[in-house]
């Protein structure tokens, strides 16, 4: 069933009261290239001009004492930023790590840590390093730290067995060029999208800095370039930070930084409305109107680059067979889902890229809920009588547990599959997911993915892909596929590639396709921040509000 996505949006707007995503969402109806993708699949060569959209929308400085505390759904699982697969770590550690490029909050691509990139040739693109950079130990940035963090993530032989190897899909190592300030990275083919993954992933360590500490030592301590230097680490309860006053731009406006976590939405609220916290994510819906009627609090929202989905591991049954597969989308409500559980906060999918991804296929609708057709094909797979599990985290994403029973509900109203709920800490589940070990995983369960590169790949290679870091799916034709666009760089080629894997997908099934997430944030009025696609929460572009 075709969907009308800007009606969808415009009921959300009017819901969150979130005049100021206008921006953000206009931006997500486009076709990608505006977003980074022209930049990321140039094959000759890509340099950005000058630092004004970043300067302009991520400006710190101010005076005086202003302290912001940030709680999300979940604490970070470590603060080494090389070796996990969570945004709430991401989010965390993101403010004293940095990589060579960055996005500002409409998802443009800007220099970071390197002020020019360009491709030498097919397989290797040049980063200059910015000169005058200390690490928080005041230790001068230098190329071979950069190039030792790149190889750090694509080499299993360089400390750690990166779990984000596959976020810099294709490129094989990096080294410093001789004679200048200046480090060289080589990609398996040509890799039409390393900037872009540059743009979203890779923060920059020390190498000393690195070597010097055990793994347990990396991952309780902090020494990056970042705008946040660490003050106190206490694991499972918070996380404090100070500005890095001689940070290479203008100090953080934020004197004082912490994270804190709460699992439920209701006590998050409440902290909130409380004024013990400024800034908290996943406001769900029926507590919309609490937020907005304070007068002291505030909603920030926008669509998101987060897809959530139920996936079904391909080499166990009942979901080894598609028909059983398909089974499961056409006994789902999605429509109901999202008007009853999410209040039209997230419109729904039929495949594994989000509209407005370079990738993207328009002519793949999202199943159609029809319960006879469902049983028909579960008979027809031959696993009349499943039993089925699905496996759901509780307070990482919005409504998820909400959403889990619904699926399970419709599911187990199928006469023919019974259903039931199991559900996890999402850093335990999370763990089984990323060890690397197709076998340790649930056979059946629901988790989200965020995509920030704006490209298809990033969302099949790693959870789609047979040697994906956190793949549920196996299909040669989709393997060979995928390896084709990695190494086309022609761009309306590659869009062509993707689209007809987006179509293999939709129609093998291996995911019931859920919807896409909107970030929904409360946030106090004495603090002025703007929410973002990428689901970042960016302390650098906060300040106080006017007359705070």
């Amino acid at each position: 069933m075709a969907h009308d996505e800007g009606t969808s949006r415009r009921k959300f707007l009017t819901a969150a009261g979130a005049a100021a995503a206008t921006a953000s969402v206009a931006g997500c109806t486009g076709g990608g290239g505006g977003q980074g993708t022209t930049t990321a699949t140039d094959t000759t060569t890509a340099e950005t001009t000058a630092e004004s959209t970043e300067t302009t929308e991520e400006s710190g400085g101010g005076g005086g004492e202003f302290a912001v505390t940030i709680t999300q759904g979940q604490m970070p699982t470590t603060l080494d930023p090389q070796n996990h697969r969570s945004t709430p770590t991401d989010n965390v550690v993101l403010h004293a790590y940095e990589g060579l490029l960055g996005r500002d909050r409409k998802g443009k691509i800007v220099q970071k840590l390197a002020t020019k990139y360009e491709r030498q040739e097919p397989g290797r693109v040049r980063f200059t390093i910015r000169e005058g950079v200390t690490f928080h130990n005041g230790d001068q940035l230098t190329p071979e730290d950069v190039a030792f963090s790149i190889n750090r993530i694509v080499k299993e032989n360089v400390g750690i067995a990166s779990p984000q190897s596959d976020q810099l899909a294709g490129v094989t190592g990096a080294k410093v060029v001789d004679g200048q300030r200046a480090v060289d990275v080589m990609s398996d083919g040509v890799n039409p999208v390393v900037f872009s993954l540059f743009a979203t992933y890779c923060d920059v360590m020390q190498k000393s800095w690195v070597q010097e500490r055990s793994k347990s030592e990396i991952a309780k301590q902090m020494n990056g370039t970042g705008p946040f230097k660490l003050e106190e680490y206490q694991s499972d309860v918070k996380v404090e930070f100070s500005n890095y006053q001689d940070y290479w731009r203008e100090p953080a406006a934020v004197t004082s930084l912490t994270f804190r976590a709460a699992k439920e939405s209701s006590t998050r609220v409440n902290q909130l409305l409380e004024g013990e916290t400024d800034v908290i994510v996943n406001v769900p819906p029926q507590d919309i109107s609490r937020v907005k009627s304070t007068g002291s609090t505030r909603l920030s929202a926008a669509p998101s680059t987060r897809i959530i989905y139920n996936a079904m591991k391909y080499n166990v049954e009942p979901f080894s067979s598609p028909k059983f597969r398909r089974a499961m989308n056409h006994a789902v409500d999605l429509q109901s889902i999202i008007k009853n559980v999410l209040s039209n906060f997230a419109d729904p999918t039929g495949q594994p890229t989000l509209e407005g991804f370079f990738g993207y296929n328009s002519d793949v609708n999202p199943f159609p809920h029809d319960k006879s057709k469902a049983e028909k094909l579960v008979e027809e797979s031959g696993h009349a009588g499943a039993s089925i599990t699905l496996h759901t985290p509780v307070g990482r994403y919005l409504k998820d547990v909400e959403i889990a029973q619904a699926v399970a509900n419709q599911i187990d109203q199928l006469s023919n599959v019974s259903c039931s709920v199991k559900q996890r800490e999402f850093a335990t589940l999370a763990g089984e997911l990323t060890d690397g070990k197709l076998e340790t995983a649930p056979n059946f369960y629901l988790i989200g993915w965020g995509n920030a590169t704006f490209d298809a790949s990033q969302t099949i290679i790693p959870l789609l892909t047979t040697d994906g870091a956190l793949t549920s799916y196996s299909n040669d034709k989709v393997d060979s596929m995928m390896e084709q666009a990695q190494n086309q760089g022609n761009k309306s080629k590659r869009d062509k590639t993707l689209q007809e894997v987006n179509k293999i997908l939709h129609d093998q099934a291996p995911w019931i396709f859920l919807n896409r997430q909107y970030s929904v944030y409360g946030v106090q009025n004495r603090v002025q921040w703007k929410a973002r696609r990428d689901e970042r929460i960016d302390a650098y572009a906060m300040a106080p509000a006017d007359g705070q």
